[in-house]
């Protein structure tokens, strides 16, 4: 070990810094580190890793936080505990009094398109079911494998509407069902589900079976695909139930209601809920979708805590600084979940995936900080200085960690999609520098002090990685590999990396409402589970199942077309509605060369057809014949509104200025193809028309989640490599150790584009970040170990023993902390939810990834990059700092 010359002046400590460089390589160019000391010498260096470093400890990390810190770390270090313990109490009263609430499900991407405005506006005109005006809808199915239209069963849906429709406390206004729809073909006169009950009740087998042809030809029976008017006969029908609710009443409330109707139902002979009834509404799949979060976390939070506390014993193996990590931990999520609370930013699926990150590197800096001070006491510096050696040492790495960390989540900023989770992730992590960069070190010093000279036991007081060890026998691999081949080496990861990463290219983007429901296979193992941890019920999987085998459609079965343009009042507006829907795209159902639509003109059919007035009305207005009104459009109007106004209202403002068509998908259509037609559809028209609806909305997300993650990463990974850049050349004098430090990390998120693919895991909302943060999480292994090599190379001078100290040290704890994320955060791959599931999967693989190409890789890159400089001299991209 050579004797520790920080006092010599800079001048002299570079010359003999290059001349030793020279004299070991046998070639007279200049050194990458030869300089170092030079660069050192006017930021106040000294041996951080000497055994007599208390004289280092206080040179050293001599920028103003922390020579202002380190007196508080080391000699107040009990106020230090006390006010940190106060500001938790802040944040927990900001987590448990200032939330925004949860958010769930698909609707929570879906905001700020063209689309959704139009949806929004759409809603706003048309969906008086809606919830901002009161009112909500739902859908009973039941099941009847033999003929679910037989007169008994005919019978109990009538029944069962009379009941509902007569209990107050459910506010049901109406309700549909093929046994009413049948019963006003047997009866006109009977309008009431009581009246309604005694048609159908009084009417032959005959009569019923030609009621039921009559009700699918002029109606259209909401039953399952199976039915035909010949047999007249079907295995599920459907009861459509309309409620009149108080303006903006929670979810929850609109969920109990429809609930206790399913109780109702179960009421009935002959309906049974746990067999062939179920009910179905949006409100029970928000209830439902919010249950999933807490149905996963009372299984994988539990296991993570398990998994994780057993890593962090075997890193810590003492009591006190397990204590004090947790404890550390647990700040960390109050924290942030204080300024969610603070900042009105809702829980959501998105926001779940922040608090596993900074776990992981929460994580690492406390084993960082602990590792590193038990090297320095193991050679006997007192407790206050080896706390300063070490806090000197790493407060400036994980200071560069906290910032790259900050841009590779702040990134996520520049997308409304994933505005949250940056602004979350971004103050978790500066959160979490303060809390183990200030937090963690005054109380390791506070409770060493006062076991100091006690009996209370000592535990584990030995770095990981130490050179007797396993672990420290192993961990120098990369450097033994940078000492033969580092060339060959690392080309061939490189050209592996290269690979990697143009196959990735090809990852698929999915998104849907079902990519928020549960794994059913995973969700057979939870109900096996014994409670509390057996998953609850989901209705809605029965309801998908009778949606996608009965009805061949799926929870979005159609697109719709949303006209805003004050020519709707011209005399060709609805010949122009007729025209876009000949000839359809193959995505849309049709009758010949008519897509099967709902439309204003089928408002003006339906009604001409019950109305001889009307049909008069529209068949003046008429020229061509073709049952398309052509003259005077808005007489038609009038007269429409004034013979039907619900059904007018529910297809046209009352100032004539905006329509809808819905238009029916095709079963075997993609989601792409249906939004694709309906643009199309669009397009082709000369009304201001604008493609929305929910498929509209989630293909827009899809667009979005690939240019959002595309572009994200590009912001993190520059705003990175300029700060590291110009990071390194203000420490150290030397710019191309932040290029140094980024190969590594590249080849990381290279690695992680090309396992995507490889394990069928598709860009999502929920892991969109993933690749910009890779980035953060492969600069926290690199820099640590970077910064590291910088301190041990001062001290020795040669690259390969530096770079052996390094690993055996810095190296140990990157293990430990890649260990216990790696397998305490990988258990979300047990989450029920597919989304959290893959990105267990890829927090996983990304951090393993860090680890592996910054212990293995990195050496190498310094190695080649050493020669280099060696060979063809000093690369200067600034000024020297001590120039």
């Amino acid at each position: 070990m050579s004797e520790d010359r920080s006092d010599q002046p800079a001048e002299t400590r570079g010359e003999s810094a290059s001349e030793t460089s020279s004299s070991e390589s046998g070639d007279t160019g200049v050194s990458l580190f030869g300089t170092l000391s030079d660069r050192l010498g006017s930021l106040g260096g000294g041996s951080g890793g000497s055994s007599d470093g208390g004289s280092a400890g206080g040179s050293r990390g001599d920028d103003p936080f922390t020579r202002r810190v380190n007196p508080l770390i080391t000699n107040r270090p009990w106020t230090v505990v006390l006010v940190f313990l106060l500001l938790t109490g802040v944040f927990l009263g900001g987590a448990i009094g200032g939330g925004a609430g949860q958010e769930a499900g698909a609707d929570q991407f879906t905001e700020d398109t063209e689309a959704y405005e139009a949806f929004e506006e759409m809603q706003e005109n048309f969906d008086r079911g809606e919830r901002s005006s009161g009112g909500t809808s739902a859908q009973l199915f039941i099941t009847d494998e033999r003929n679910v239209l037989s007169e008994p069963n005919l019978l109990r849906m009538l029944e069962f509407q009379d009941r509902i429709e007569n209990d107050g406390d459910l506010r049901v206004v109406s309700s549909t069902s093929p046994a009413s729809l049948v019963a006003t073909q047997l009866d006109p006169s009977a309008t009431t589900p009581e009246e309604q009950y005694r048609a159908v009740d009084r009417a032959s087998q005959r009569q019923l079976d030609e009621a039921i042809a009559t009700a699918d030809e002029t109606s259209g029976l909401p039953v399952s695909t199976d039915f035909t008017r010949s047999s007249a006969s079907a295995s599920v029908a459907q009861v459509a139930i309309t409620y009149d609710t108080p303006p903006m009443a929670e979810t929850s409330d609109y969920a109990n209601l429809q609930f206790e109707t399913q109780d109702l139902a179960d009421e009935i002979d002959g309906f049974d809920t746990d067999d062939n009834v179920v009910i179905f509404g949006d409100a029970i799949l928000e209830e439902e979708t919010l249950q999933l979060l807490g149905d996963t976390s009372i299984v994988v939070f539990p296991a993570a805590i398990i998994l994780i506390l057993f890593f962090l014993l075997v890193a810590y193996r003492d009591p006190i600084d397990l204590g004090l990590g947790l404890v550390a931990l647990v700040m960390t999520m109050i924290w942030t979940f204080g300024f969610m609370g603070f900042a009105q930013i809702p829980f959501s699926d998105a926001l779940i995936t922040v608090f596993p990150l900074l776990l992981a590197v929460g994580i690492d800096f406390g084993i960082h900080i602990i590792n590193r001070y038990r090297e320095e006491r193991t050679t006997g510096v007192p407790i206050g200085e080896a706390m300063q050696i070490t806090t000197g040492q790493l407060t400036t790495a994980l200071l560069i960690v906290t910032v790259t960390t900050v841009f590779s989540f702040g990134a996520n900023l520049i997308s409304e999609m994933t505005r949250d989770f940056g602004i979350v992730a971004a103050g978790g992590i500066i959160f979490t520098f303060l809390i183990f960069g200030v937090f963690l070190p005054a109380g390791k010093v506070g409770f060493d002090r006062l076991r100091e000279g006690t009996r209370f036991p000592e535990f584990g007081t030995t770095p990981l990685g130490s050179e007797q060890s396993f672990l420290g026998r192993v961990l120098p691999v990369g450097v033994h590999i940078a000492r033969a081949v580092p060339v060959l080496f690392l080309v061939t990861m490189l050209v592996i990396g290269t690979g990697a990463a143009a196959y990735g290219v090809g990852v698929d983007t999915e998104f849907d409402d079902e990519a928020f429901f549960p794994d059913e296979e995973r969700l057979e193992q939870y109900e096996a589970l014994p409670e509390p941890f057996a998953a609850g019920d989901y209705t809605f999987l029965t309801v998908l199942d009778h949606m996608e085998e009965d009805f061949e459609q799926g929870l979005e079965g159609s697109v719709t077309v949303y006209i805003e343009d004050p020519g709707l009042r011209d005399d060709d507006a609805l010949r122009e509605i007729d025209q876009a829907l000949q000839r359809p795209p193959a995505a849309f159902e049709s009758d010949g060369r008519q897509a099967d639509a709902n439309s204003l003109l089928d408002t003006i059919e339906a009604q001409a057809a019950a109305d001889p007035t009307f049909d008069a009305t529209v068949t003046r207005y008429d020229s061509s014949g073709d049952e398309i009104p052509d003259r005077e459009i808005d007489a038609v109007y009038d007269a429409l509104f004034d013979t039907a106004p619900d059904e007018a209202a529910d297809r046209l403002t009352t100032d004539r200025s905006a329509t809808r068509i819905d238009i029916q998908v095709d079963v075997d259509a993609e989601q792409d193809e249906a939004v694709a037609a309906a643009t199309e559809v669009a397009n082709d028209m000369s009304l201001d028309a604008t493609p929305t609806g929910q498929l509209v909305l989630f293909e827009t997300v899809i667009e979005q989640t690939t240019d959002s993650s595309l572009t994200s990463l590009f912001v993190a990974f520059v705003l990175t490599i300029v700060f590291l850049v110009l990071s390194y050349w203000w420490l150290e004098g030397r710019a191309i150790y932040g290029v140094i430090n980024l190969v590594p990390v590249l080849l990381a998120v290279a690695l992680l584009a090309g396992s995507m693919r490889l394990f069928d895991i598709p860009l999502s909302p929920i892991n969109a970040p993933i690749l910009s943060v890779s980035i953060g999480l492969g600069v926290d292994y690199t820099v640590h170990l970077m910064h590291r090599f910088v301190d041990e190379y001062e001290e020795r001078e040669d690259t390969h023993e530096a770079l052996l100290v390094t690993v055996q040290g810095t190296g140990g704890a990157l293990t430990g902390s890649m260990l216990t994320t790696v397998c305490g955060l990988g258990v979300l791959y047990l989450a029920l939810i597919p989304l959290i599931m893959e990105f267990g999967l890829l927090l996983a693989l990304g951090v393993f990834y860090a680890w592996f190409t910054s212990i293995l890789v990195l050496p190498s890159v310094v190695i080649v990059w050493d020669r280099l400089e060696q060979r063809y001299g000093e690369l200067e991209w600034f000024p020297s700092t001590t120039a």
